[in-house]
């Protein structure tokens, strides 16, 4: 499978079949834009690298009769009467900061190094991040 380069938005367009085929074969495929080279992969193969080395360590507590869970290091928390329901306020909320992100705190200093989580918040399911918040096992 040999890489899929192109120098230009035009010469890419007039190749797109073959550039999005060969993103979707897992290969290399990218594009030339100004100065920067823009990379095309699949996002199953994407989603699943980043949920491989963005670990969440998502810490679930019992607390006042109800479960609340908390990625330390990141402004988002949530709490449930049952353990699935924290959950599953937790996948909201982990989708309002991936919306926040992509809005205004892309390049807020404290909030740009989170770039990875946004991509694996906005390229899963809901099943998908609750697997990765606390275990497919659960």
């Amino acid at each position: 499978m040999a890489a899929v380069h192109y120098d230009s938005y035009t010469e890419a367009r007039t190749h797109l079949k073959d550039l999005l085929d060969a993103a979707g074969r897992g290969g290399v495929a990218t594009v030339r834009r100004d100065s920067r080279r823009i990379a095309l992969v699949d996002q199953e193969r994407l989603r699943h690298f980043l949920a491989s080395v963005t670990p969440a360590n998502a810490q679930v507590v019992p607390e006042g009769g109800g479960w609340s869970i908390f990625i330390p290091g990141l402004p988002v928390a949530a709490d449930g009467a049952t353990f699935d329901e924290a959950v599953r306020e937790m996948v909201t909320a982990l989708r309002e900061y991936a919306e926040d992100w992509q809005e205004r705190l892309v390049n807020a200093p404290n909030h740009a190094s989170n770039w990875g989580l946004v991509q694996l918040v906005s390229l899963s399911d809901d099943s998908q991040l609750r697997d990765w918040l606390v275990g497919s096992d659960r």
